[in-house]
C-alpha cells in the first residue's frame, strides 16, 4: 500500500493518511492482519513528524481499523459495523461539497470538478 499525503490540498495530514488506510482496508488492498509500517518510518518515509502519523493511527485503532502491541505493531483489524462503501463514500462527497464550499464554488462547479477527475482517470 502506498501512502501519499498532499500539503497543499487543505486537508489535514493525519487525516490523508487515516482515510487513505480505511480506503485500504475497505476495497481489500490491506486485508485483516497486514501490519501498518511503523510509526516514525512512516512518518520519515511521508516526510512528517511522528505525531502526526501517531494522531492517524490512534483515530484507526479508536475506530476499530486496527491493533497495536508491542510485539506485532499495528496490526490491520476488520471493525464491528465497519461502514459499507456507500457509507463511506457518501463521507466522501460531503467532506469534498464542504472544500468546494468553502472555496466558493457552487453546487454545478463541483459537480463539473468530478467530471473531470472522473474523466482524467
Amino acid at each position: 500500500m502506498k501512502i501519499v499525503v498532499d500539503t497543499e490540498n487543505g486537508l489535514a495530514p493525519w487525516r490523508q493518511v487515516h482515510d487513505q488506510v480505511v480506503r485500504a482496508v475497505t476495497t481489500g488492498a490491506l486485508p485483516e492482519g497486514a501490519r501498518l509500517p511503523p510509526i516514525r518510518q512512516l512518518a520519515r518515509d511521508l516526510g512528517l513528524a511522528s505525531g502526526t502519523v501517531a494522531r492517524a493511527y490512534r483515530e484507526l485503532e479508536a475506530a476499530g481499523w486496527v491493533t497495536t502491541a508491542r510485539a506485532r505493531g499495528t496490526v490491520v483489524t476488520l471493525p464491528l459495523g465497519r461502514p459499507a462503501p456507500a457509507e463511506l463514500l457518501l463521507a466522501a462527497a460531503t467532506a469534498y461539497l464542504t472544500q468546494a464550499r468553502d472555496l466558493g464554488a457552487d453546487l454545478e462547479t463541483a459537480l463539473n470538478a468530478v467530471r473531470a477527475a472522473h474523466d482524467g482517470s
